[in-house]
């Protein structure tokens, strides 16, 4: 009788308690099937890539950072077996992105775990360096631009310093190769796929952006860092990397219109002026529904390829730098100014206008933005706000 009750008890909580139990049971139940496809499609030979690319896109992407480990290389067809060697010393001497890419990890504290002891994550920041110069030496056309090193730190946390290498070098030659170009002219130009996506799915939204002039910058840091630097969580970056490794290299950029879109009433409710639209939209709500969001710029990318939106997103600098009085650039060694007030914290308001006036022109080298430094006050990256307030 005792037996009975008890089994009694088990099965009532199963049914009764919210389905809290039996909910649990399934999703267990789930993850295990998934984690058995993913270590079949490993196991294959040769490796099963489509399976592996499904499972990174599908709810709850790789699952563990085990599974990534495993995984994101054969999604960049990296060789584990033949990885580059440690990083020596010597890679410090004279390079002339050494100070920056210092600067740069030094103060990126906040990306690594909470919790974590200040000498190891001493260590792990000493080989952040490292990885970041390697990777220039190797590929004298990659230029490094402020926000790299906040990808290369994801990569360094999950795979370890000589597998970072290998993998990084090889995204830096493909997904990433637009961002790392002397000028940001093709940056700009993917960031000119943002509004033809929402033109597509939700005209009235496209036309109050319009309106409101706010243009595409507040959304420069959530595509040159992959949303690690605008993401606390450090589990909703590694899922958003499951997603972006198994996928098109203009896929951050879907993800974006799928934020913007998420956000459609309270961008409506904000009045239709620039600054506020662009204050509303540059800070990223930490309680997006990731899964919901992925499905839907996969969705998108299916339903309005980039190759139905090149046109489109061709005409955006043309159609904006008409509207603009046109001001001479001024040439400049370095773009990395003006990317890192807008990966570390936004400048002053006039500021953002005068970067989205000076973006929209044809055949200009953004770096020129640097010069306005003294015009405008200095700003401070560190903390993301200006001297001059």
């Amino acid at each position: 009788m005792k037996k009975g009750r008890k089994h009694q008890q088990g099965t009532g909580a199963r049914v009764n308690g919210n389905g809290n139990a039996q909910q649990h049971g399934e999703h267990e139940s789930w993850k295990k099937l998934k984690l058995v496809e993913i270590h079949q499609a490993l196991n294959c030979d040769p490796v099963d890539i489509e399976t592996l690319r499904r499972a990174a896109v599908s709810e709850g992407g790789l699952l563990t950072d085990e599974i990534r480990r495993k995984v994101w290389p054969k999604l960049l067809s990296v060789n584990v077996y033949n990885l580059p060697a440690k990083p020596t010393k010597d890679i410090r001497e004279n390079h002339k992105d050494f100070n920056q890419v210092l600067l740069d990890v030094r103060r990126s504290m906040k990306r690594f775990p909470r919790g974590m002891r200040v000498d190891e994550r001493q260590v792990l920041q000493e080989q952040l360096i490292d990885i970041i110069l390697v990777v220039l030496q190797k590929n004298p056309a990659l230029h490094y631009y402020q926000g790299y090193h906040d990808i290369v730190v994801t990569f360094l946390l999950v795979v370890g310093e000589r597998m970072a290498i290998a993998m990084v070098e090889t995204l830096s030659n493909h997904h990433l190769r637009d961002f790392m170009d002397p000028t940001m002219d093709s940056t700009k130009h993917i960031l000119n796929y943002l509004m033809p996506i929402l033109e597509q799915v939700d005209p009235q939204l496209h036309e109050f952006m319009l309106r409101a002039e706010v243009g595409t910058i507040f959304a420069l840091s959530w595509l040159i860092t992959w949303y690690g630097h605008v993401l606390s969580e450090f589990r909703h970056v590694l899922r958003l990397y499951d997603f972006f490794l198994a996928s098109h290299p203009l896929m951050a950029i879907y993800f974006a219109a799928v934020i913007v879109l998420h956000r459609e009433k309270e961008v409506k409710q904000t009045e239709c002026d620039m600054a506020m639209v662009h204050q509303l939209l540059s800070k990223i709500p930490q309680d997006l529904p990731y899964e919901e969001l992925i499905t839907q710029a996969h969705c998108l990318f299916t339903r309005y390829p980039p190759s139905l939106l090149a046109k489109r997103a061709a005409l955006q600098s043309r159609n904006r730098s008409c509207q603009l009085y046109p001001t001479q650039c001024i040439s400049s060694s370095s773009s990395s100014w003006l990317v890192g007030c807008l990966v570390e914290g936004p400048p002053l308001p006039a500021f953002w206008i005068y970067c989205e006036k000076r973006l929209a022109q044809q055949d200009c080298d953004v770096a020129g933005l640097a010069s306005t430094e003294a015009a405008l006050g200095d700003s401070d990256i560190t903390s993301g706000t200006s001297l001059s307030q």
